[in-house]
């Protein structure tokens, strides 16, 4: 037996899958049978490749039907798809979140009442794990919020900018991705895409994540720099 070769109980070991899901894949097509020699199965690399990438395809949310479905389409263009969408979700992947106790909390931001904690839960500032402790998706929104709490701000007046940041990165977010899904990836059915269609995406994703970063940035910059203005005016007008 060749070194790369694996009986399925070995294929289940590396995948971290039971021997029971492998034959159910299999039954199901979505792994192709192995080389059968002496009564033995013997399966490959491209096996143990096609398991981890049924497993991608689910933690991203796809049910087996859906993975059928795009692992059958031609030139591999269903795996190339969900390669893809790993990278643009990767593109912009969260912070490594922080993990925190009730005290922590407190120690940071002062009593926390239980209406501002379950709004900060809400907004996705913070998630409760049980037994008073909190996952921190986004330390550096923490930290802010807690700087403006520490200029005097009051934690309710924070957590309500908090809110409409939250509402206004969300609808430019979904305006950035309609855009590049819409007017760069466009519909052409799966199976006509080419390996150089795929890398023309990969290319221009490459340049969409400096470029919605850039131009947020830029139109928060005008937008505060007039909203300063106004505010300055009417010190001076009062």
């Amino acid at each position: 037996m060749a070194d790369d070769e694996l009986t399925i109980d070995e294929l289940a070991q590396r995948s971290g899958m039971t021997v029971r899901n492998i034959r159910a894949h299999q039954s199901r097509g979505l792994l192709p049978p192995p080389e059968v020699r002496a009564r033995t199965g013997y399966y490959g690399p491209a096996h143990l490749e096609r398991l981890r990438t049924i497993q991608a395809m689910q933690a991203e949310g796809f049910n087996l039907k859906a993975i059928q479905r795009l692992l059958s389409a031609g030139n591999g263009s269903g795996e190339q798809l969900v390669s893809f969408g790993q990278e643009l979700l990767g593109s912009f992947g969260p912070e490594q979140p922080e993990f925190m106790t009730e005290a922590d909390i407190e120690a940071r931001f002062g009593t926390i009442d239980f209406k501002a904690l379950r709004k900060a839960q809400r907004l996705g500032l913070l998630r409760a794990l049980g037994d008073g402790r909190y996952e921190v998706p986004s330390p550096t929104l923490l930290r802010a919020g807690e700087e403006l709490v520490a200029l005097g701000i009051p934690l309710d007046h924070a957590l309500a900018v908090a809110e409409k940041v939250e509402r206004s990165s969300r609808s430019i977010a979904v305006a950035f991705v309609r855009l590049f899904m819409d007017d760069v990836v466009g519909s052409a059915p799966l199976a006509k895409r080419t390996a150089e269609d795929w890398d023309r995406l990969r290319v221009a994703l490459e340049r969409l994540r400096p470029l919605a970063t850039e131009a947020v940035r830029a139109a928060f910059q005008q937008e505060m720099s007039q909203a300063v203005e106004q505010q300055l005016q009417r010190l001076l007008d009062a």
